[in-house]
C-alpha cells in the first residue's frame, strides 16, 4: 500500500505542472503561528493550539497562506522545488510540504481553505459534522485525535471511543468517555465502524495505519488539499 502523503505529492506535481511553478524564484516561508494568529479568541479554552501542545505552522506561496498542524516547529525559507526535495522523515518536513501544498492549490484556487478556523468558530463547526457522518449510517465511531467540539456532537449520536497522543488528556473523562492512549488506536478502528481522524496524522506519518478499508472521514485543515487531490472525506465547513 503505498503511502498516502506519496500520493500526494505525486498528485500534486501533475497538478503544478502546467504552471511551470518550480522553474519560478517564489519564495516559500514556514514558520510556526502563535496561538492567536492560528485560532483567534475561542469559546472554549480546550483545544490543542491554547494548551501550546501543537502549533500551526503557515506557509506562504505567492502572498497567499497554507495552514499545517504539527508537534515539530521552525522556519523555513526556499523555492517551490526546495520544499518538494525535503526528506519525508520528520513532522516538522513534513508539516513544511503540507502547508506548502495547501498555500500553493489555495492560490491555483483548487481549493477555497486554507487557514484554521477562529474565535466562536469551532463551536458553530461542530453541529454540522452529524450531516457527514449519517452518510455512513455508522453506529461506532473511532475518533482519532482529540477535537473537543467535534468529540461531543459525535458522542450525541454514536456510540465512540477516542484515543489521543497528548498525555495530559489521556485517563481523562469527558462526556462519560475516557479518553484512551494512542496505542489503543489498532484496537479503536478495528471495533468502529467510522473512523474520524485529524488531518494531522498526515504530518505525524500515522495516517496510513488508519487505512483497513473502513469508512475515513477526517478532519481539520491540514489534510485540506490533500483530500482534494486524492478524493478523501473531509470535514471543515468553516475552514478559513
Amino acid at each position: 500500500m503505498r503511502p498516502l502523503l506519496v500520493q500526494a505529492v505525486e498528485a500534486f506535481k501533475r497538478v503544478i505542472a502546467p504552471h511551470s511553478l518550480l522553474n519560478d524564484p517564489v519564495s516559500v516561508v514556514a514558520r510556526p503561528l502563535t496561538a492567536e494568529e492560528a485560532i483567534g479568541h475561542p469559546e472554549h479554552n480546550d483545544y490543542p493550539l491554547l494548551k501550546g501542545k501543537e502549533r500551526m505552522m503557515e506557509a506562504r506561496f505567492r502572498g497567499v497562506p497554507g495552514q499545517a498542524y504539527t508537534d515539530q516547529i521552525g522556519n523555513f525559507e526556499g523555492t517551490l522545488a526546495d520544499v518538494l526535495s525535503l526528506p519525508m522523515e520528520s513532522n516538522y518536513h513534513r508539516a513544511v510540504l503540507v502547508a506548502t501544498l495547501n498555500a500553493v492549490l489555495r492560490a491555483l484556487g483548487i481549493i477555497d481553505k486554507s487557514c484554521h478556523c477562529k474565535d466562536r468558530d469551532p463551536a458553530l463547526c461542530a453541529p454540522n459534522l452529524f450531516t457527514t457522518l449519517k452518510a455512513f449510517s455508522p453506529e461506532r465511531i473511532g475518533m482519532i485525535g482529540l477535537q473537543p467540539r467535534l468529540f461531543e456532537e459525535a458522542c450525541r449520536h454514536y456510540t465512540v471511543r477516542v484515543c489521543d497522543r497528548d498525555p495530559d488528556q489521556i485517563g481523562r473523562v469527558k462526556t462519560g468517555i475516557t479518553i484512551e492512549p494512542s496505542k489503543a488506536y489498532q484496537e479503536i478502528i478495528a471495533w468502529c465502524d467510522l473512523i474520524l481522524a485529524t488531518g494531522t496524522t498526515l504530518v505525524n506519518n500515522t495516517i496510513d495505519a488508519l487505512r483497513i478499508g473502513k469508512p475515513i472521514v477526517f478532519y481539520g485543515i491540514t489534510i485540506s488539499g490533500t483530500a482534494k487531490l486524492l478524493g478523501l472525506t473531509h470535514y471543515c465547513p468553516l475552514g478559513r
